[in-house]
């Protein structure tokens, strides 16, 4: 006997949950470079170099952690395992608020990698009070979450970073501690005992969760599309600052701005667009494949632009765009037991994590070598050319998923 949760405010409460995963990370973002300078003494270009030792030991752990989340989520149940991890983000940024040193920083960001992978059992808790033909939207609705934190983020860290660097941290660290407080008291759990499962370390891994996932070959074929995708994006985060400083010459605001813009259009397409688009273009099939095809056009176009009015046209596209990746995730839960619900996002978490790892030093390397002063042909937007191969990539090995998965239900034919 399965139990359904349809409460309004637990699906709120997730969203939050995930909602403070992006803020805590954008909010950092604006005074991360000061703070460790006020760490280490460096100048800014030394600065960015350890600004990337953070962002890769944070991607690492999250690769190793999601997985490890999503299988304990699926033995002990989702709220257990979300509390814990907003109780650790907090904890994490205090750490960093706190941190005396340089390495305490890393610890913070360590600590950060496992916590942040909350958004693991969110997934798997949207799941498991969402019928399967509406997953889709639900999974919009967190990444909407997602959208909304890189664009608050930013705004808020920048503001209170006025008090000093070390300000954000602590209104990060209270955030996310007062919301495990909340939850402790309003969310309830989604998993039934009935249908929850042992924990296993060979499960609990990276490749143990995707050997797992093997014993479903259509969704083993659906998480590699994901795995290409999610590459494919990485272009955007990685490179968005240094391709439109040195092909438009923009400023530092403008760049700040053009994010946000994006950041928004992504947050209404997946958190309102969804539930009206996927059903008009046919299913979470077909919507997907439009999302693939509009990614294709926006990273041509991003490539091409010749202007930085033309960014914002181009950035449009991802109305659509917006619409592949919880197509694409909806799609495989639907292959998936109740029971093995927080293994798959653990995959899909994990894979994300291994997209963060590759995908930026990637994109920056291709862009770096098309636009040295020696390149054989001077093309900064090459690295969207990549990711739009990527992409086509990705419709490719979908298709090839879609012909061997079974036909999606037949959705009822209302009465006159």
């Amino acid at each position: 006997m399965s139990v359904h949760v349809s409460n309004k405010s637990a699906k709120a409460f997730v969203f939050v949950v995930v909602l403070i995963d992006s803020i805590g990370f954008g909010l950092i973002l604006p005074v991360l470079p000061q703070l460790i300078m006020q760490l280490t003494g460096v100048t800014v270009d030394r600065a960015a170099v350890y600004g990337g030792g953070l962002s890769f030991v944070y991607a690492l752990m999250q690769f190793f952690c999601a997985p490890v989340l999503g299988n304990l989520s699926d033995q002990f149940g989702r709220r257990p395992v979300l509390l814990f991890a907003l109780l650790a983000l907090g904890c994490d940024y205090l750490i960093m608020g706190f941190a005396p040193t340089i390495a305490w920083l890393f610890v913070g960001r360590l600590l950060a990698g496992c916590a942040g992978a909350s958004f693991t059992p969110a997934y798997a808790y949207m799941a498991d009070i969402t019928e399967p033909k509406k997953r889709a939207q639900s999974f919009g609705l967190l990444g909407a979450a997602f959208g909304i934190g890189f664009i608050v983020g930013p705004a808020i860290g920048g503001l209170i970073g006025t008090l000093g660097p070390r300000a954000p941290f602590f209104t990060a660290a209270a955030i996310a501690l007062a919301n495990s407080a909340f939850g402790l008291f309003a969310l309830p759990e989604s998993l039934p005992r009935e249908s929850r499962r042992a924990f296993h370390w060979g499960r609990a891994n990276p490749l143990g969760t995707l050997r797992q996932m093997r014993r479903y070959p259509v969704v083993g074929l659906l998480l590699l599309a994901l795995f290409l995708w999610q590459l494919g994006h990485q272009v955007l985060p990685s490179t968005w600052a240094f391709y439109t400083i040195s092909k438009f010459h923009w400023s530092t605001a403008q760049v700040g701005w053009s994010l946000t813009f994006v950041g928004a259009l992504m947050a209404v397409a997946q958190g309102m667009l969804t539930k009206v688009l996927i059903p008009k273009l046919g299913g979470e099939r077909r919507a997907a494949l439009f999302g693939m095809a509009a990614a294709v056009l926006a990273y041509v176009g991003y490539a091409f632009a010749t202007q930085g009015w033309m960014i914002y046209v181009v950035a449009l596209t991802t109305f659509i765009f917006a619409l592949a990746y919880p197509s694409m995730n909806a799609i495989a839960s639907q292959q998936i037991p109740a029971n093995a619900q927080g293994e798959l996002q653990g995959a899909v978490a994990g894979l994300y994590s291994l997209s963060s790892i590759f995908g930026p030093p990637l994109m920056t390397s291709v862009l770096g070598y098309f636009s040295r002063p020696a390149a054989p042909l001077h093309f900064p937007g090459a690295a969207f050319l990549t990711a739009a191969v990527l992409a086509i990539a990705c419709a490719a090995v979908f298709l090839k998923a879609l012909r061997h998965a079974p036909p999606p239900p037949v959705a009822p034919v209302a009465s006159p």
